[in-house]
C-alpha cells in the first residue's frame, strides 16, 4: 500500500514520461508535490523503488522507469487520469504489459496495430526511415490521438533520456514540435535521427542526451520533423 504522497509522485512521474518521454527533475517533483526540500523527494523515490514500483537506472541522469502501478487508487489522492507503464516489456510479436487490469466482458481492449518503419539513429548516422518492416500491436491508451509509427533505435546518444540501443520508440506523426520535444528529424532528406529539439533563433539544434555527442545546429531548410516521441517499447 502506498502513502498518498508516494502515489501522487508515481502518477506525476508517469504523466511526465507519457507527455515528454523523460522523467521530471527532482526540482519539478518537489514543486509538483509542494514539498520544501529535495530530501523529501529522495525518501519518496527510495520508498517507491523498495516497493518495486519504479527502477532507477545506474549511471544515467534522471533515468527512472515505471515497473508497475498500484492495484487501486490510494484513498484521498487526487485523480490525474488513466495511465499505463511507460516501458513495455516483451517481444515485438507479443506485448506483455508490466501491469494491466484484468479485462472483463464489458471492457475488452482492442489493440491498435502500428507500422514498424525500420531503424532510427541515436548515434552515428544511418539511412533515412525505411518502408514498413513489420507491425506492432499496442493498447490505444499508449498512443492517444493521431497517426503513429514505430522505429528501432540504433546507437547510444539518447541514453541519459532513458532510450537505449535496441529499444523501439513509438512516434506520433507530425511535422512540427516544441523546444524540448524528442523528435524524429530528417536531415537533408537523407539522414534520420532521434534527438531533442531546441529552437535557437532561426536555427534548429538537435541535442543528444549523451555528453559524448555534440549538439548539431542546422538551418531550418535542412531539417524536417517527422514525428514526436510518445512512448517506448523495450525487450528484456
Amino acid at each position: 500500500m502506498l502513502t498518498r504522497k508516494q502515489y501522487e509522485l508515481l502518477r506525476f512521474i508517469q504523466d511526465r514520461l507519457r507527455e515528454d518521454g523523460v522523467p521530471p527533475s527532482f526540482d519539478e517533483m518537489k514543486e509538483a508535490l509542494d514539498l520544501r526540500s529535495k530530501s523529501g523527494i529522495h525518501r519518496l523515490i527510495t520508498a517507491l523503488e523498495e516497493r518495486g514500483f519504479i527502477r532507477r537506472l545506474p549511471n544515467r541522469a534522471r533515468a527512472i522507469e515505471i515497473v508497475k502501478l498500484p492495484e487501486q487508487a490510494v484513498p484521498g489522492a487526487a485523480p490525474r487520469g488513466r495511465f499505463t507503464p511507460n516501458v513495455i516489456e516483451g517481444s515485438l510479436g507479443r506485448i506483455r504489459p508490466v501491469h494491466t487490469p484484468a479485462p472483463d466482458a464489458d471492457h475488452r481492449v482492442d489493440f491498435v496495430s502500428i507500422p514498424v518503419m525500420g531503424r532510427i539513429a541515436a548515434g552515428t548516422p544511418i539511412s533515412a526511415i525505411q518502408t514498413r518492416s513489420s507491425t506492432l500491436s499496442l493498447p490505444p491508451d499508449m498512443l492517444g490521438n493521431g497517426e503513429h509509427f514505430a522505429l528501432e533505435v540504433r546507437g547510444d546518444s539518447m541514453i541519459e533520456a532513458g532510450i537505449n540501443d535496441g529499444d523501439t520508440v513509438i512516434i506520433r506523426r507530425q511535422d512540427s514540435a516544441d523546444t524540448g520535444d524528442i523528435v524524429v528529424a530528417l536531415i537533408d532528406d537523407e539522414e534520420a535521427t532521434l534527438k531533442r529539439l531546441r529552437k535557437r533563433g532561426s536555427s534548429i539544434a538537435l541535442e543528444a542526451a549523451n555528453p559524448a555527442y555534440e549538439t548539431r545546429v542546422l538551418g531550418p531548410d535542412r531539417v524536417r520533423i517527422q514525428g514526436r516521441l510518445v512512448n517506448l517499447f523495450r525487450r528484456y
